[in-house]
């Protein structure tokens, strides 16, 4: 049946008290009267009787139904003191908020002396979202950006219900929430309502002259027009460690949320194929508070066939985060920026929330002096100074006077910007954790103006991205094969991917017989990615199987893969080394492969002044250098190689305006790769054999050939030293007056005779010529005049 006009009775052992009934509870379930007195005795807890509160409902006839009631057994928590003073002053935050950690001494004078930054960190800024603010708050630094300002933007991340938070006092400190149980339980749950309200139990005089002490409730006007149109945004950021519903172990699931009549929410906007999905969803609902106050969030598995199962459920009471003297209505941000990403988003400025909280408390309101940038708040004056020591120049940081009254306003303790995680309950498996969703919900009364600007969680989306590789060359690779001449060469080609996306696997050409580990290539790789610059990763859709419905979302690190192979025909490929490059974190290359090494690639985070300077490809957009390829030699890696590339990242739009092919095909542009000049392998001993020969014998032994013609010469000359050596000291002892320079002319005559014409040359030789020789070789000269006597007989003896 449902309830017409119900009403409070609360029964303490043989004293009772009794309310009025609520006249119309369909469009207003609170009671008319709020502030009730009840004296009962004994005082002393030992001895007090548990108190009873049950809801009587009238019904036909002048007839009264108990509808439900609560015990209270213990009294404890309701015990206090009516005269003390329950005001406790406000705690200043830490004067460190703005001021950031000095910088090293060693980086200091790095950027000072040695380097420029290459970017400023402000470049980060359009890529600061909030989901960097929540990676910074949960410590993911591998997907937070390295922003400098990102300690004016924390966010507080629980790992509970907000109402579990114990500074929170399970956000009944305006009422407390107690469950109606029926009389004589006729169905499984029992529960059939809830009474909001609390109670406070102290002693009051005896004698009726002396002053009552003060009362401990003091309802403020803002209650009593309950109840209130609000809008309300329910962020759904994330779920964690979901039950399995499917057979593949995953499930499909999706959000629901219901409040009231209202439903939200799709089973068409399911995440398929995960237990941890990312949903980045806001909703908005107009609701009537606290006629529709139990906000449900449904958790739902995604079926083709069957009907979808229910992961799990949880249920946020919006009338106590409403009420709440913590502010759990909207959490209030660290910082009061007016533009930017993280806006402030509550309907209220600072110093009106700051107002409206010394309004509730009893204090006087605060007085703000603008010229010295101070405030005067519950008889204490606070400076801005006393929490900025250093004046902040982030863009966007609204004005000082707010800025005080939100730092003060922390200092109360109210509920900050945050992010709560509520476990999610399903009725087949009472009390079984199904699960973890991480959100929060923002309450804006209709009556305190338009609601603040809506907060953009929306899950990141990858950019397209193209890489552009250019193998242009290789030095120092290793040799593998060993020709008949013993000489080693290799057949070497490359091959290159992205992690992740071995598919796209791309290779050279073969540069053959290699004899110095060099090669030729002029050949382009062209690699496509979808990346999140945010996160530095890339993300990639795929189905598991082919009869899979939906593809599965894959994050990976996005890194360039190369590696130097040997080319076989009858066997397997050798592998000669493997270079692997973070691209948004690589080292800066060579100029020359001389300065190659594997020092290049140590990265130590310890000691980042001490290494070689690393970049962002995505930032750099193109560099061309030489890295080092290594191979893993017994326990450690050694060189095996060095590769000279061009890495170019261009967007999508740039990839179009810029068209290149793959290899050296068309268009063959941007820039033109043209074929490397080698020596064709086919044939090459028969057309230059001597070439050859000379190339492959003299390199190998070059040293052993220049050591025996050396060896050779020496010998030689001692050879023909001993040889003549007897004949000249024969000559100088035996006839040492001898001269050789008449035999020697007599030779040369009869030269001139033999090969002149007789009539010129013999009548032209004088006999004065031939005196020395007729002095001293008699028998020569008689074997001469014969021998003329022989060749020209008609000459006169005489002559």
């Amino acid at each position: 049946m449902k309830v017409r006009y119900p009403q409070l009775l609360v029964e303490c052992g043989e004293e009772s008290l009794r309310t009025e009934p609520i006249s119309d509870f369909q469009t207003n379930p609170n009671f008319p009267e709020s502030d009730l007195f009840l004296t009962f005795i004994p005082m002393e807890e030992a001895y007090a009787m548990p108190l009873v509160v049950k809801v009587v409902d009238d019904q036909d006839y002048g007839q009264q139904t108990v509808v439900g009631q609560a015990s209270i057994d213990f009294l404890q928590p309701y015990f206090c003191d009516p005269w003390a003073q329950d005001y406790m002053p406000p705690r200043l935050p830490s004067k460190t908020l703005s001021v950031g950690l000095p910088p090293p001494f060693l980086g200091h004078i790095y950027e000072k002396f040695w380097f420029k930054a290459s970017q400023a960190e402000d470049e980060y800024e359009h890529e600061v979202d909030w989901w960097s603010k929540l990676f910074w708050a949960t410590g993911n630094d591998d997907k937070s950006l390295n922003y400098k300002y990102k300690s004016y933007h924390t966010l507080q991340v629980y790992d509970c219900e907000l109402e579990a938070v114990p500074a929170f006092q399970g956000l009944q400190d305006f009422c407390q929430t107690f469950k109606l149980y029926q009389e004589q339980p006729q169905v499984d749950s029992p529960v059939v309502g809830e009474f909001k309200g609390n109670f406070r139990i102290y002693p009051v005089p005896e004698d009726p002259e002396l002053p009552r002490p003060p009362r401990q409730f003091l309802v403020s006007s803002e209650y009593e027009d309950f109840p209130q149109l609000c809008l309300v945004r329910v962020y759904i950021v994330r779920a964690i460690n979901l039950q399995p519903q499917d057979y593949n172990g995953l499930c499909d699931p999706y959000v629901i949320l219901k409040l009231g009549q209202t439903k939200l929410g799709s089973r068409d906007s399911y995440h398929p194929n995960t237990l941890d999905p990312i949903f980045g969803m806001m909703f908005e609902i107009t609701c009537n508070i606290p006629l529709e106050k139990d906000l449900q969030i449904q958790l739902y598995d995604f079926d083709l066939l069957s009907s979808d199962d229910e992961i799990g459920t949880t249920v946020i009471d919006l009338e106590n985060r409403l009420l709440s003297g913590f502010g759990a209505r909207c959490g209030l941000s660290r910082s009061y920026f007016q533009s930017g990403p993280f806006r402030w988003r509550d309907q209220m400025t600072p110093s009106y929330l700051l107002e409206r909280y010394a309004k509730r408390k009893g204090l006087p309101p605060p007085v703000f002096n603008l010229e010295e940038d101070s405030v005067l708040y519950n008889g204490k004056k606070f400076k801005l100074q006393d929490f900025e020591t250093k004046t902040p120049t982030v863009h966007g940081l609204g004005h000082k006077k707010e800025r005080l009254a939100l730092y003060i306003l922390h200092a109360q303790g109210l509920v900050p910007e945050h992010v709560e995680t509520r476990t999610l309950y399903s009725d087949s498996q009472p009390g079984i954790d199904q699960g973890k969703v991480q959100m929060w919900v923002d309450i804006f009364p209709k009556k305190l103006g338009p609601p603040g600007p809506r907060v953009n969680i929306s899950p990141r989306k990858p950019k397209r991205y193209e890489l552009r590789c250019i193998i242009w060359n290789t030095a120092q690779v290793d040799l593998v094969h060993e020709t008949l001449s013993r000489e080693k060469t290799s057949d070497i080609y490359i091959k290159g991917w992205l992690f992740g996306l071995e598919k796209d696997m791309q290779k050279t050409d073969i540069h053959y017989h290699s004899l110095t580990g060099e090669a030729n290539f002029n050949w382009r790789f062209i690699f496509t990615m979808d990346y999140l610059a945010a996160e530095h990763m890339c993300v990639q859709s795929q189905k598991d199987y082919i009869w899979s419905l939906d593809p599965t979302s894959m994050k990976f690190p996005a890194r360039l893969i190369i590696q130097i192979w040997d080319n076989d025909i009858f066997s397997s490929d050798d592998f000669l080394g493997v270079l692997e490059l973070d691209l948004s974190d690589m080292p800066l290359p060579a100029r020359y492969a001389r300065q190659c090494s594997l020092t290049m690639m140590d990265h130590d985070p310890k000691w980042p002044y001490l290494q070689n300077k690393h970049v962002s490809l995505f930032k750099k957009k193109t560099i061309t250098g030489w890295w080092p390829c290594q191979v893993h030699d017994g326990d450690k890696w050694r060189l095996s190689g060095k590769v000279k590339m061009t890495l170019e990242m261009l967007s999508e739009k740039e990839a179009l305006i810029k068209p290149a092919g793959r290899g050296q095909s068309e268009p063959n542009q941007y820039p033109t790769l043209h074929p490397p000049l080698r020596n064709n392998p086919a044939f090459m001993w028969l057309r230059s054999p001597i070439k050859n020969f000379c190339y492959v014998f003299c390199k190998r032994y070059r040293f052993r050939i220049i050591c025996t013609f050396v060896i050779l010469v020496i010998m030689f000359t001692l050879f023909s030293f001993i040889y003549s050596a007897p004949n000249y000291l024969a000559m100088s002892w035996i006839k040492p007056e001898l001269r050789l320079h008449p035999p020697i002319k007599i030779f040369n005559l009869i030269s001139s005779l033999n090969t002149s014409n007789a009539n010129s040359s013999i009548l032209d030789t004088q006999t004065s010529d031939l005196e020395p020789v007729r002095d001293h070789e008699p028998i020569l000269l008689k074997g001469f005049k014969n021998y003329l006597n022989g060749v020209f007989p008609e000459l006169p003896a005489q002559n």
